[in-house]
């Protein structure tokens, strides 16, 4: 499926944590969760740590420069035994990857990816625990046909051949702000005219998944509602009027390793939440069993016609 070819634009960086042992480490539970930056989220972060207790978790929308994510994250991540390699940028974007079974090979950003008008910090891979792992914050768009619009095109079309250039073993996970159907949002009227649906963002992420990656969330739950982002006026969460772009994409090897695939909707509720909720992916064994696709079950569906203005997550 994938080819190797050479790296020179993005930024390769030597982690000073213990390498791991070539192949692939079994049992490994993988989350991905948009914080909504890290600074305002610490406080359920890190008991989210301790609960769910995953092996490698991406993080997207950080929000922090490197040195202030170490500041603000190094004893508390090292206590828990975890590697991290944060590829971030003042007060906008950012993403990491956190890992307690192995961080090889960390490539920050993406060769020849375009930026608006600079590179940002979007994108930040690395192999742990055998698998070539990419934590990715594709851009909004904003609005269709616009500028920003376009350079998600043009973003999406660099992450590919850079999954492309990879291992077998991969995942591809984070914010992708796209809906991959209208089936993962809470209602398509809703969205005409808006980012997120379009054809041509719908059709680059196909073009991703064309390369072998799975969609394991909808594949393992193909006839559930589920939704990962709800906005933060009130009742929007409450009502389950929600949208599903935060996604888990495996190659066809990790894909068949999956026990279970959910979203913590438990992470959403309470003071202070991201607007987010994290995926996670079970591989090999699933520590909570195969407990259905939103923890805990989502309000009964709800559907409300008209609802014109959208928020930009």
């Amino acid at each position: 499926m994938f080819a190797s070819v050479a790296d020179p634009a993005a930024s390769r960086i030597p982690i000073a944590v213990p390498r791991s042992t070539l192949g692939t480490v079994a049992a490994v539970r993988v989350a991905t969760w948009n914080v909504n930056s890290l600074k305002q989220r610490l406080p359920r972060l890190l008991p989210w740590l301790d609960e769910r207790r995953p092996d490698v978790v991406c993080l997207q929308e950080t929000k922090l420069a490197d040195d202030q994510f170490e500041k603000l994250l190094g004893d508390e991540l090292a206590t828990r035994g975890y590697a991290s390699a944060p590829h971030g940028e003042a007060a906008w974007n950012g993403v990491a990857i956190l890992s307690r079974v192995g961080l090889d090979d960390v490539v920050k950003g993406i060769a020849g990816a375009p930026g608006f008008p600079n590179p940002e910090a979007r994108a930040v891979a690395a192999t742990c625990g055998g698998i070539r792992i990419h934590s990715v914050y594709v851009p909004n768009g904003r609005e269709p046909d616009s500028d920003h619009y376009r350079y998600k095109l043009a973003w999406l079309a660099s992450l590919r051949e850079a999954v492309a250039a990879g291992p077998e073993d991969a995942i591809v996970c984070g914010d992708m702000n796209i809906a991959p159907t209208d089936e993962d949002v809470f209602d398509p009227t809703a969205y005409i005219g808006h980012t997120h649906v379009t054809a041509p963002e719908r059709e680059a992420l196909s073009e991703l998944e064309g390369l072998g990656l799975h969609d394991v969330v909808r594949e393992h739950w193909p006839d559930r509602r589920i939704f990962t982002y709800w906005d933060y006026r009130a009742g929007m969460f409450h009502q389950d009027l929600g949208m599903r772009i935060d996604l888990v994409l495996a190659s066809g090897p990790v894909a068949a390793r999956v026990k279970a695939a959910w979203v913590d909707r438990k992470a959403r509720k309470g003071k202070g939440p991201s607007d987010h909720a994290p995926v996670m992916v079970d591989l090999d064994e699933a520590p909570d069993g195969d407990i259905g696709p939103v923890v805990p079950p989502p309000s009964a569906p709800v559907t409300k016609r008209g609802f014109k203005k959208l928020p930009q997550s």
